[in-house]
């Protein structure tokens, strides 16, 4: 008998075969390979140049490097990272058709999507946090938040990171692949990964939902506590000029949360990756091409500092040349 479970094991080893999958993307509008190109190209273009803009004039103005625009410098940086890791093999596919992907590059695509995507979380609650105290505790902030602070907390987001996926990513790369390998998506999604599997694949499915959801749910909830506490502070403000600015400066944050939550609660909040793939899509590329596209221009719309700091730096250019 024991002979005979090591004969079936063996033969299910053997037929884990698979080398690359094949990643479905969007069939029905493939015809429009070279238009797709041609949009998702500017929308990434854009994406870098917003972001890239929002690091270098926080460290070529020193009136902004303070806490708060160091927070949202890094939040930039992992935004084009995020972008960079997904829309990447997007371009290949609407360009050159080839809809394959090495079974590593896969893995590292899926690690590198959830790895900078919680960095992104948990810099969004770190932010909120500081908001708090830049509102709430205005007498306190500059002796709790300053430079190195900043820094060891987004250290902290990338350390925690880290450890929290690469613990699933390796229990993934344990499971069997026997086929199919077709991926109804994008980019390299984990939970479809994982559906694909032949292996008893339900305490990785449980690791995947409690991690993602409390990578979702933690910042989610510090945001909600502090902005409660923060709307309450601000309600209290005697001047209406006071409350306006207050609120201001909040304002863009909101918003970029509401992007960001919008999508991923959608798409993760579910024990069960089956049955819904299809709007995953939709919702995906939403959280992966639009946000970052967008959060650029949200964060420096209003913002006046922003404005004075990129009309010097810009003026800085034109005297040098």
């Amino acid at each position: 008998m024991r002979v005979r479970e090591t004969e079936i094991t063996m033969g299910v080893k053997n037929e884990s075969t698979i080398q690359e999958f094949i990643l479905e993307a969007f069939p029905a509008v493939q015809h429009l390979g070279n238009l797709l190109f041609l949009v998702h190209l500017l929308a990434y273009l854009a994406s870098i140049v917003g972001n890239m803009v929002i690091i270098i004039i926080t460290w070529a103005d020193h009136r902004l490097q303070t806490p708060m625009y160091v927070l949202l410098s890094a939040f930039s940086f992992c935004e084009c990272c995020f972008i960079t890791t997904v829309i990447s093999k997007l371009l290949s596919i609407f360009l050159s058709g080839r809809q394959a992907i090495a079974f590593t590059v896969c893995l590292t695509q899926a690690f590198f999507f959830l790895f900078f995507g919680a960095v992104i979380f948990f810099l969004m609650a770190v932010m909120s946090l500081d908001r708090y105290l830049a509102i709430c505790k205005p007498l306190h902030y500059a002796s709790i938040m300053n430079l190195r602070v900043s820094f060891l907390l987004i250290f902290f987001c990338y350390v925690l990171s880290f450890i929290f996926f690469t613990g699933l990513m390796l229990r993934v790369s344990q499971l069997l692949f026997c086929g199919p390998n077709i991926i109804s998506h994008f980019f390299c999604d984990l939970g479809s990964l994982i559906h694909l599997s032949c292996s008893d694949t339900r305490s990785v499915e449980i690791h995947f939902f409690c991690l993602t959801s409390f990578v979702i749910l933690l910042p989610l909830v510090i945001t909600f506590v502090v902005y409660s506490n923060i709307l309450a502070t601000v309600l209290r403000l005697p001047s209406a000029k006071e409350r306006q600015k207050a609120f201001s400066t909040c304002s863009s944050h909101l918003i970029v949360l509401s992007l960001m939550y919008g999508s991923c609660v959608f798409i993760y909040l579910k024990p069960k990756q089956v049955n819904r793939l299809d709007s995953n899509r939709e919702a995906a590329l939403v959280n992966t091409v639009v946000t970052p596209l967008l959060n650029p221009v949200i964060y420096t719309l209003r913002n006046k500092q922003v404005h004075q700091a990129l009309r010097d730096t810009l003026s800085r250019v034109r005297l040098q040349k």
